[in-house]
């Protein structure tokens, strides 16, 4: 759960956000196609894909790797970048059964496609570390029941929501493989859909801050942990774009830092938190050069 200061606050990034997307839509979504490969690679990795940001901006450039890799992940990489962009033209499509199977045949392309565009059936278990995925035979309806309760839901909180859905998808793990990376496509769909951007689920800090949420999740049936996480990447997010569309110039956070004589590891710890407008760009913490924090 997050408290009312924080929602608010992501109340007013995103009325400045939406004030800023107006006559600026083309930037805006240069700026996700941008982030592209940073959002494939971690999502991939979070997976334990071999690939780099390097590999993956190489791959999705269409260049060649300067080693061998199993082209399954080349093709997971092309994939995603697919899937991810198509984000950009299906944005407030309703969320709906089709659309995600659809989502997932793309996932799969040129993997497996004996499997891609589908739910798990009879005797397809999966098993990830000591959870067991749902019994395939209720899958279908399971994932019915979890669409139909989202698009229904007009009392709770929006994160609650999209963090509750991508908890229980999971716990289900309706697909046969993919199921990661799709849940983290539908989080973005779901936020798009509501007039946000896209985020990006950092694969350093999975062992840290997101495999944890789901254990806690199915001892507990709380999926609060997420919201809170997805409330930092959201705020990260825009911060990311108000930044990029208002900053004179946008500088490394650790020059910032030394040019405002705070601490770098003070610095680094009010960008986790996000009590500074600081984003990540290429793995490496940046801010607006003007930006003069208060505190």
């Amino acid at each position: 759960m997050i408290n009312q200061t924080t929602k608010d606050k992501i109340q007013l990034l995103h009325e400045q956000y939406l004030n800023l997307e107006k006559g600026n839509e083309s930037v805006l979504k240069e700026i996700t196609l941008a982030e592209i490969p940073e959002l494939v690679y971690n999502s991939n990795a979070i997976e334990n894909s071999t690939l780099s940001l390097e590999d993956t901006e190489k791959i999705l450039a269409g260049g060649n790797l300067d080693r061998k890799v199993n082209v399954r992940e080349v093709y997971e990489a092309k994939n995603l970048a697919k899937l991810t962009e198509s984000l950009l033209e299906k944005n407030k499509s309703l969320l709906n059964i089709n659309l995600i199977l659809s989502l997932h045949k793309t996932l799969l392309s040129n993997i497996d496609e004996a499997i891609a565009g589908r739910f798990r059936q009879v005797k397809e278990w999966v098993r990830v570390g000591n959870h067991l995925g749902a019994n395939p035979t209720f899958v279908p309806p399971l994932i019915q029941e979890l669409v139909d309760n989202f698009n229904q839901d007009k009392i709770s909180y929006f994160l609650d929501a999209v963090a509750h859905f991508h908890a229980e998808f999971e716990t289900i793990h309706p697909f046969v493989d993919g199921n990661g990376r799709m849940g983290r496509v539908l989080i973005n769909l779901q936020l798009m859909n509501l007039g946000f951007p896209p985020i990006i689920i950092q694969n350093k800090s999975k062992h840290t801050e997101y495999y944890p949420l789901f254990t806690q999740y199915q001892s507990t049936m709380k999926s609060g942990g997420f919201t809170e996480l997805f409330a930092l990447l959201l705020l990260e997010s825009m911060h990311k774009r108000i930044s990029i569309l208002t900053a004179k110039k946008i500088i490394p956070l650790a020059l910032w830092a030394l040019q405002k004589g705070v601490k770098p590891n003070v610095a680094a710890n009010k960008a986790k938190r996000q009590t500074i407008p600081a984003f990540r760009l290429r793995e490496k913490w940046m801010i607006a050069e003007e930006f003069t924090s208060s505190k």
